[in-house]
């Protein structure tokens, strides 16, 4: 295998943990929507990702911005990975963070790895589903302190789905390294299969499980600390 030179990680299931997503970051969105788009509604950026997410939603013109607050709080319950909803809940997210109202959970190992695998020389990268605003809040109010400085950039979902092949591809193609020397770290199999067709080398992280770790093509792993190149 090639030498790696980059690490392209996931958040949610990967560095931290779900549970801080759905039990603290989503039921802060979900609350604070209705008010956030009555005040801020007529903000060209906000005005456009609620009429994205108009048009993804089929709604007719003239929709209700109440009735779009609501659309988007069911989005929430269904988990759906929109990009309109993840642009406006990262804005929502923003001042919870500056508010102090919560600070984003990382797994105990991970900001040594990460600052260990930046002294080496490596790049580092995030993709998730949260939009890219969203992933900088994260790494920038985590429960390890502001870890923005140690990434070199950050995809979300307007780079492309996790689970399709070309995404990968184009991120390899935006940060002009080789696929085979970029290693993708997931807890989601189909991420990780979509991330090898690419070229990529790719490690599991199977969080908060017992038992004994899948046999798979994806090298497994519990933690960072077990992840060795």
């Amino acid at each position: 295998m090639a030498p790696i030179r980059a690490v392209l990680t996931d958040i949610e299931g990967t560095t931290s943990s779900i549970d801080f997503v759905k039990e603290v970051l989503f039921p802060y969105a979900r609350e604070h929507l209705p008010s956030y788009i009555a005040e801020h509604g007529q903000d060209p950026e906000v005005r456009h990702w609620l009429s994205q997410a108009a048009a993804d939603a089929g709604l007719p013109a003239g929709t209700s911005d109440g009735e779009l607050a609501g659309v988007l709080q069911h989005w929430i319950d269904e988990d759906r990975k929109a990009t309109p909803l993840k642009a406006l809940q990262g804005r929502i997210w923003a001042q919870g963070y500056a508010n102090g109202d919560y600070r984003a959970h990382l797994y105990p190992e991970v900001a040594a790895q990460l600052r260990g695998w930046k002294a080496r020389g490596l790049a580092l990268y995030v993709y998730s589903s949260g939009s890219v605003p969203a992933q900088k809040l994260f790494f920038g109010y985590s429960d390890a302190g502001d870890l923005t400085a140690l990434f070199s950039g950050y995809f979300d979902t307007e780079t492309g789905p996790k689970r399709e092949m070309q995404s990968y591809a184009r991120i390899a193609e935006a940060i002009a390294i080789p696929p085979e020397a970029i290693l993708f770290l997931s807890d989601v199999e189909a991420e990780l299969d979509a991330a090898r067709a690419a070229g990529f080398q790719t490690a599991w992280l199977i969080r908060d499980s017992e038992g004994a770790l899948p046999v798979s093509s994806h090298p497994a792993h519990r933690h960072f600390d077990s992840i060795t190149f």
